[in-house]
Parts: C-alpha cells; structure tokens; sequence
C-alpha cells in the first residue's frame, strides 16, 4: 500500500474516533483483565498481497488512537486479537447505457476472536467485521476504496474491543 494511502487510513480512523473535539470513544467499562493488547497478524485468506499485515498494523494503530488500551508484545498482553481476512472482492456496481463499467466496490470481511489470556475467556469467537468502499473510474481509485473499507472495519472492531462487553 502506498503511503499516502496509509496517512489516509490513519487521518480516517483519527478523524472517527476524535468527533469534535479531543475524545475518547471509550465507554470507561475496561475490564481490567485486559488493559493491555496483543494484535496477531491476521491469516490473509485472499489473493491480495500483504493484507493481514496491514489489517493487523491498522487495528493497532485505532486502538492506540483510543488509548483506552496499550498494546504490547505477545509475553506481556492480558488479551489477544487474532482471526483471518476471508474476503476481499472487487465488485462491478455501475455501468453506463454502452455497458461499460464506471463504479466499482470493494468488499472485504475478517473473522476475529478476542480472548482474555488469564482466564481463556472469549469476548467473541469468529466474529465476522465487514466494510466496503466505493470509487468512479477517472475520479478515484481502488486504493481509496479500499481504506474506505478498511476505515469500516477498524471502526467497528474497536467499538468491540473497547465497548462492546
């Protein structure tokens, strides 16, 4: 991935968890069993080079955005963060009265398990996280999408993470 494609991820996910102003999206409701966080590279199960990777190094870098959580390296984590990108799909949705295809989206799906170390407790076992992004042909491009889609992802995963128990 490019590194202006990255900056743009990064901006986004500042941007959704900031709101107007400097905030936390945390619900304040941490267990205290897992206030630090290890994020696993994620099992890329598509064709698409190097996307566990990025999808792990995005998930890292919202929570430590949050900041409601530290990560840290496997030997001293409470929890970890682990599953599998299972989808990335490029789909045609718009053509043109010739039929040509102008509008595209891209589709991705991770399945994740978040587990509490000292107890094997699952906080969620194969949960499915999905995203898509749109872009015109000549207006954008599938890069673009693709963070869109990243963004959704990383969204929801740390509304999980941090709030969802």
């Amino acid at each position: 991935m490019k590194v202006w494609g990255k900056i743009l991820v990064v901006g986004l996910i500042s941007f959704v968890l900031s709101g107007c102003g400097v905030y936390s999206a945390s619900s304040g409701r941490v267990d205290e069993n897992i206030k630090q966080v290890y994020v696993e590279y994620l099992e890329n199960m598509t064709a698409e080079p190097n996307l566990g990777v990025d999808m792990a190094d995005y998930i890292i870098r919202a929570i430590q955005i949050d900041n409601t959580l530290k990560t840290v390296d496997e030997a001293n984590a409470d929890s970890i963060i682990s599953g599998k990108v299972m989808r990335y799909h490029l789909q045609e949705v718009f053509a043109k009265e010739n039929l040509t295809v102008n509008e595209f989206q891209v589709q991705i799906a991770v399945l994740l398990n978040f587990t509490v170390r000292s107890t094997g407790e699952t906080i969620f076992k194969n949960k499915r996280f999905t995203g898509t992004g749109n872009y015109v042909t000549g207006e954008s491009d599938e890069e673009n999408a693709r963070n869109e889609a990243v963004g959704e992802i990383v969204r929801d995963i740390l509304a999980q993470v941090v709030e969802g128990w």
